[in-house]
């Protein structure tokens, strides 16, 4: 799998999700997803950016263009080293939340890409990378 660079998004505050969301939207168009997908990938990108500043208090969000044959696709990671998720599994069911949210962000996410990971531990932080592919 080849990958085209990478860009870097600091997420520290409210106006760094907009960023993020702009970011997203202008590389995922960039990369050649139609309308439908693009908004998809941006929605994903909000929810998890939130979570960064929400439960983390600062990261980054990553993304990048991934090339393989007969298909491309853009990746999304976002690193924090925030408190980090005690339970993967049950953070991904819908309606759990540690916070007062609606508990849609991380399986929002993962219903909208086509590929996750999340790396997490108590204490060390969370690593969430999302992908997602279009045929060429």
């Amino acid at each position: 799998m080849n990958s085209v660079g990478q860009i870097e998004v600091s997420i520290k505050s409210e106006g760094d999700i907009v960023a993020a969301r702009r970011t997203v939207r202008d590389a995922a168009i960039q990369v050649g997803f139609g309308i439908t997908d693009v908004t998809r990938i941006v929605t994903a990108a909000s929810e998890l950016a939130r979570n960064v500043f929400k439960y983390a208090g600062e990261g980054v969000m990553t993304w990048r263009q991934l090339e393989e044959p007969g298909r491309v696709g853009i990746e999304l990671r976002f690193i924090d080293q925030g408190p980090g998720i005690a339970d993967v599994q049950l953070a991904l069911q819908e309606g759990y939340s540690t916070g007062a949210g609606l508990g849609l962000g991380l399986p929002g996410a993962k219903r909208l890409m086509d590929e996750i990971d999340i790396r997490s531990a108590p204490g060390r932080g969370t690593t969430i990378t999302l992908k997602k592919w279009r045929m060429i």
